[in-house]
Order: C-alpha cells, then structure tokens, then sequence
C-alpha cells in the first residue's frame, strides 16, 4: 500500500482542460473564472438536472438564497430553499458558513450545521434530495517560496543535514511544480521521470499508463542524462510489476542476485542483465468519506506504473521509502489529472451536442403560426431537461383546413428528442393532403422497424375546417378536454395504440362537429402527472375542476391558469416529465373579426411573454413573441423543469 509522506499530504494539482496545463490547485475546471486565487474561493452550483455554474465569493458576508430582492449574491431557483437561507463570512483568511435561516437545514458532507468552516471539496446541501448542490473550492494562501529562493535553498542543502535527502527531494519537486506549473502534460511527465531517474539514481524510467481495457502500456520511457527512449524498444520486468500490484505497494530490489528466484529467473531480468528494480503502483487520491477527516485521503483507482532500473546491483541501496512514496504521489496526481481533463473535454463535447440539439428542436416549434380565420391557438413547451421529448405544431392543409398535434415521446433526452423530430418529418406530409390514418400507419410500421425497443409516442392529431368539422386520430394520448358552454369534458377517449408500439396496430380517424367557441385543451402528461413535494399528482380531475367554467376566457389567459396551478400544486418539487400545452379554439369565420380573445392580460403576468409567443393566429398573442418559447416564471424554472 503506498504511504504517503509524513507533513501536508501531496493533493493532485490541476490540469486546464484546454491547454493540457499543469495549474494550481488541485481541482478541475475548464474555465478560468472558476480558479480560485491564493486566498480566494469559488462556489460551483450544481444545479437539479446537473449543470454548472460558478460564483466567486467577492465580499463577506457573500449571500445565499431564493431570491434576488433580498440582497443574495447567489441565487438558487428553487422555491423550498429559504429566500436568504445562508451566508459565507471571511474572518482572518478563512472562509465560514452560517445558517441564515434554512427552514430544512444546512448542511455540509451530509452534516447538518449551524456555522462551520469551509475546506476545499465541501459539499452544501439544503435539506433536498433533488435541489441545488455548492462544492467549496479554495486555494489557500502559499507561504511556498518562489522559484529562486528555491533554488538558492537547494545549493546549500547537503546530505549530512538531517533529513536532507528527503528535505532536498521535496524542494526539488516544488521546484519541478513551480518551474513547468504551464507545460503542456507530455513534457511535464517527461521532467517528472526524469527526476525520478535522477533521485534513485536509476539507469532507466518508465511511465506506464492504463489503457480503457486495464491494460498496462509504456507512455514514456527516460534514461539516465534525460535522453528518450523508444517505449517499443523496451521490456520491463513483468514479474516484478506483478508483484507490485499484488502487493500494492512499492517493490524495490537492491540486488536481483540475492532477489527471490522467481524474480531472479525473470526473461526479461536476465535478457538486460539487470540487477536492480523499483516498480512503484500509482493510484488516484481521492477524499476520505465525510465520517473521516477531510485531510485524510485514501487509495482510488488503479493508473499506472512507475518503473526504474538498473545494471547496478547496488543502486537502489540508500533509497527512502519516503522518497518513492512522494514520487508516487507526484507522478499519481499528474495522471490522475489528465485522466480528469478528458473526463471533462468529454462532458463539455456531450454538453454542447446537447446544445445543438435544444436548438435544432426548439427551432421545429411553430415559430410564427399565421392568421387562421376559424381558429386561434396558443401553445407552450418546457422539456425537464435540456431536450425533451415532447413537441407540438400547428400547420395549413392545401384545402383550407387547419392541422394541429401534439406528442410525446417515451422517455427523455437526445433519444426522444431524435424520435420528436423523425415524427414530425413524417407528418409534414400531411401538408399535401395525404390521409391522416394512412400517414399513422405508416409511421407506426418505421418507427417499430428502425427504433430503439422501447421507444414509441402518444400522439393527438386533428383537422379542423370552417365549418368547425374535426377530423381525429388519438394514438394512445391523454384526451383532450372540450370546453363548451362553461363544461369541461374528455370528449376524445376513443383511439388506438402509441405509434411504435404495436406493429400491427391501424389507425381509423374520428369525426366530430365543433360549435363556434368550443376550445380544446391539449396536454402531455407532464401537466397531469406533475408531482407535490409529497409525490401526490396534480391528476385529471383536477385539471378537469380548473377548466370548468371557463367560457369567454381568453387563450393565454386560460394557459396562464393551468401553468400557475401546475406550479402551485408542485411547490418546488423537482419534476421527472416534460410540459406541454396545446390549446385550439374553433370560431365560425364570420366571428373572426370580433374574437372572444381580445380581452388584454396584463403585461406584469409572468407568463405573458410564452402565452403571447404561442398564440400569433389572433389577438391573444403578441406579435414580437416566439411561439412555443417560455421566458418565464423563474418559479417554475425552479420547481424542477428546464426552460426550453
């Protein structure tokens, strides 16, 4: 087992995720807003669905809370964490958290405090499996001498000090630190190895570095004066790594001639005469659980192998085994570290693919639904994450007719939203006057040829004309409700399977006569199936109560309504489904001059901005708004869903 040396234990240093550089501290991070300086502190807030940001602490005390009014300098979209719920205080270089009030607790590595100081890794919490989580990162003050001092100190250290192999080892690696802190990986593992020849006094060093199979291979190979070596060109003593890994520990032989026999026997050992071996196992430090003291560090995974030897039977006599335990710290978190940086070259290609897929879908959203003079429509969308999987769309017919749909798609993220768009280049078909029910057929056989298992859509499709004839096919949708006259009922219950579900299932279009201000209100089951914090679902009734008794109410008015009870009855739990609304008003085409939508909301709503986006056929809408979009409530955004 590899031991650390005794004092401050070696912490792996950073690595800049775009330069390959080695930095101070030891914390990963891609941006340089979120490197502490000597003395300071940055926040990462980890949002619900993952993301993250980051707050510099600028001032004491730095305020942490709900809400901006109240003088927060952090601020957490979530309405169950208290408006001003804690404060980090600076006193005498030190960084301590306060409970400012956090109705369920502050808390910190799962322990929940009233006033604590802050070391770099600490976890924040607020009481909340699914809410906002801060890391602490800091770089504390360096009494580390500059380079000079260094090496001014270096000269005069002499072996007959006490201590002062060791004293001058641990100057040399500071110098090491200090002197190549902005050289790309490969030469600063090169400089690495080539101290560790030089301080074991060693003929030959090699790095060897896991590979994705757990197989061990040569990264870099030195000889004694510095000079590279060809990896292929060289066999280590596999015996003697394998004795190091089952052991776990440094290996050292002094002389292989009085070695164990096995060793001794080695091909390897006596095809290149060697006598002597050290094979040190690298392994990643990571922190200590949070019963344990936050500066105690413990093994992680397996990396590497450092390997020195030599023709000389006495070479690795004097060595200290603090002197290879400090070499295996260095190498260990130099590797570890660039083992982190692809981690998050990874994340950050993922994110941004994530990315341009929000847009390419928000882009397929109505962006601008015309004037229809038998109808008006407002529509809203809000995926949990970044992508969602359900969609909406409203579009003209050759022969005067209106279509509109909405979907949804199993499951979340890039797979469904690949499935919304795949459905909704299906359907643009429609716009040539194709029959809808062998549009559905259709689909349905692709995509339960060329899906994924499990993946399939529920979808509500109909066709309205002037004279309010509606034409509909229900593929295993929730139905929408039809209010008339002030009643609100699910009038569209009857259909057949999700498309992609059943290969062999067919699809027959339902006729239906609307009246002039029959209104339809189309939902995902997001909406109904939106949860409290005590898992309880808004469910149909209640939507069912809501809608009762809304007669001359205008669209964007009545989507207003539903979205603030949705968000009401959550209370800021997170929620696990995308919403999606979908609401269509039949009016006769003499009516459309005198809409029944022309009553103005006002402008303070915080839902104005997506209802007015949704809703550009009519007088509900405000024609500089994007449909489909949702600047707001922040609430809502808080309560667990993603703003698309």
């Amino acid at each position: 087992m590899v031991i650390p040396a005794p004092g401050p234990p070696f912490l792996p240093r950073r690595l800049n995720a775009s330069s390959r550089m080695l930095q101070f501290p030891h914390w990963v991070s891609p941006m340089p807003d979120t490197v502490p300086l000597a003395g300071e502190a940055v926040l990462e807030v980890v949002s619900p669905d993952g993301a993250r940001r980051y707050a510099r602490i600028t001032q004491t005390p730095f305020m942490i809370g709900r809400g901006v009014e109240t003088g927060n300098h952090l601020q957490l979209s979530d309405r169950r964490i208290s408006r001003n719920c804690a404060a980090v205080v600076i006193e005498a270089n030190r960084f301590y958290l306060e409970d400012r009030g956090q109705r369920r607790g502050l808390f910190v590595n799962g322990e929940r405090v009233e006033s604590r100081e802050l070391q770099d890794g600490d976890a924040i919490t607020f009481g909340l499996d699914d809410s906002y989580e801060i890391i602490f990162r800091s770089a504390k003050s360096s009494d580390d001498d500059s380079l000079p001092q260094l090496l001014t100190r270096m000269e005069h250290i002499t072996s007959s000090e006490p201590a002062g192999g060791l004293i001058k080892l641990k100057r040399l690696l500071e110098a090491t630190s200090l002197l190549h802190s902005q050289l790309p990986l490969d030469v600063v593992l090169g400089h690495m190895l080539d101290h560790a020849v030089s301080v074991t006094d060693a003929d030959r060093g090699l790095l060897l570095e896991t590979d994705c199979a757990g197989a061990l291979k040569v990264k870099l190979a030195r000889r004694s004066g510095g000079l590279r070596l060809p990896p292929e060109s060289l066999t280590p003593s596999q015996t003697a790594i394998q004795l190091a890994l089952k052991q776990q520990s440094p290996v050292i032989t002094e002389d292989l001639a009085q070695a164990d026999v096995d060793l001794q026997a080695a091909q390897s050992i006596v095809a290149q005469r060697l006598r002597a071996v050290v094979v040190i196992p690298l392994y990643a430090l990571s922190r200590a659980s949070t019963q344990e003291s936050m500066v105690d560090l413990k093994r992680g995974d397996f990396l590497g192998v450092l390997y020195l030897d030599s023709r000389r039977p006495a070479a690795f006599s004097k060595l200290d085994r603090q002197i290879l335990d400090a070499l295996a710290a260095d190498a260990a978190s130099i590797l570890d570290n660039a083992r982190l940086v692809e981690r998050e070259r990874e994340r950050q290609r993922l994110e941004q693919e994530i990315n341009i897929a929000r847009d390419i879908q928000q882009a397929l959203l109505p962006r601008d639904f015309r004037e229809y003079p038998h109808l008006s429509v407002t529509g809203f969308n809000l995926p949990c994450l970044s992508v969602g999987g359900d969609y909406f769309d409203v579009f003209p017919l050759c022969d005067g007719r209106t279509a509109f749909l909405i979907a949804d798609v199993s499951g979340k993220g890039l797979g469904a939203a690949l499935l919304t768009t795949m459905l909704q280049g299906a359907l643009s078909g429609m716009t040539v006057g194709t029959d809808p029910a062998r549009v559905f057929n259709h689909v349905n056989r692709f995509l339960c040829d060329h899906s994924e298992v499990g993946r399939y859509a529920t979808m509500f499709f109909g066709i309205l004309d002037q004279e309010g004839h509606l034409e509909y096919i229900n593929a295993g949708h929730p139905s929408p409700f039809l209010i008339r006259r002030g009643i609100a009922e699910e009038a569209f219950t009857e259909g057949s399977y999700p498309v992609g579900l059943v290969p062999e299932a067919q699809y027959t279009a339902v006729c239906l006569k609307l009246e002039p201000g029959d209104t339809l209100v189309l939902f995902s089951d997001g909406v109904t199936e939106a949860m409290d914090p005590d898992e309880q679902l808004f469910g149909i009734p209640r939507l069912k109560e809501l809608l009762t008794g809304q007669l001359e109410c205008p669209l964007e008015l009545l989507q207003k309504c539903v979205l603030e009870a949705v968000e009401n009855f959550a209370r800021g739990a997170h929620q696990a489904d995308d919403l999606t609304l979908l609401i269509v008003r039949y009016r006769a085409a003499a009516a459309a001059a005198t809409s029944d939508t022309d009553v103005p909301l006002s402008a303070a709503s915080p839902y104005s901005a997506s209802a007015a986006a949704s809703s550009g056929s009519s007088p509900d809408a405000s024609p500089s708004s994007a449909p489909g979009q949702h600047s707001g409530p922040s609430a809502l955004a808080g309560s667990g869903y993603v703003q698309s």
